[in-house]
């Protein structure tokens, strides 16, 4: 199964579209991985996997956002590096789930995650100001595994 028969193709524009302006706001890097199936029992710990994988530790700051997503297996995670878990409460993350699990129940992922992002993005801005000579660290495009 293709990327597409979850996330049309516009919908994948409207979400690297949303990494691309949240990222404007801060220093922070946001990607989204998507994939059918969990292939872990615990979708936070494939999420860790999924973000060594992607080497998103290695931003300057470490200041890097996954947000993972398990269509089929109906699960995902949102998960920080540890330069953000260091100046956050554990809580840090449950507006954007409670939000993101929300628009996938009614089935409008795109929507669920490009404000997801854009509250991301909204919340690192506080501890992670977009900073005139900001490069951009990682990719806005969306990852995805068979």
């Amino acid at each position: 199964m293709a990327l597409s028969d979850f996330i049309p193709e516009e919908g994948q524009k409207k979400i690297v579209d949303a990494i691309v302006a949240a990222e404007k706001r801060t220093s922070g890097e946001i990607r989204v991985h998507v994939e059918p199936q969990c292939k872990l029992a615990d979708p936070y710990r494939r999420a860790i996997e999924v973000f060594n994988e992607l080497k998103m530790y290695e931003t300057r700051q470490r200041n890097a956002v996954l947000v993972y997503v398990a269509y089929d297996s109906h699960v995902f995670a949102i998960i920080g590096d540890s330069g953000i878990n260091e100046r956050v409460g554990t809580g840090f993350w449950n507006e954007e789930k409670d939000t993101l699990a929300a628009h996938l129940r009614q089935g409008d992922p795109v929507g669920g995650l490009c404000k997801v992002i854009s509250q991301i993005g909204e919340s690192l801005s506080s501890y992670f100001p977009w900073e005139k000579d900001d490069v951009n660290e990682q990719s806005d495009e969306i990852s995805y595994a068979e």
